[in-house]
């Protein structure tokens, strides 16, 4: 028997072993509407969770508008579990854009902004109300 025909009986054959599983997709989780407020004339935007390139959508439109509206814009971002790059440069692009105040932000959010480099040029604040009337 030629070498491909054993090749394609080994390949084809019923081993009883189980199939192995679909690989879920890498990051199918929509980004959660951020809850938005004003407070003291000032936009606040309220992040919850995890924040990279696959859920960043919807807290980047409500920082877009916000920056659009507001001469000051607040960041809670005391609930956000997990931030990339994505929200770094987001937090950014809103700071070159108006007034950004970010408020609280997670150690692992906090940790990423130091090793960066970016803390040097946001600024934060402890609580809302610090940023709003600052």
């Amino acid at each position: 028997m030629p070498w491909d025909e054993a090749g394609m009986y080994a390949l084809t054959r019923h081993t009883g072993a189980m199939p192995l599983p679909q690989q879920a997709p890498a990051h199918n989780r929509p980004g959660a509407a951020p809850s938005q407020y004003e407070r003291h004339g000032a936009w606040v935007v309220v992040a919850r969770g995890a924040y990279d390139m696959d859920s960043i959508t919807p807290l980047a439109e409500a920082l877009d508008a916000a920056v659009r509206k507001y001469p000051k814009v607040i960041l809670d971002a005391s609930g956000i579990t997990f931030a990339d790059s994505t929200l770094l440069n987001l937090l950014i692009l809103t700071h070159q854009a108006g007034a950004l105040r970010v408020v609280a932000p997670s150690p692992q959010l906090q940790r990423l902004c130091e090793i960066t480099g970016v803390d040097s040029i946001l600024e934060t604040r402890n609580s809302v109300e610090d940023a709003a009337v600052s």
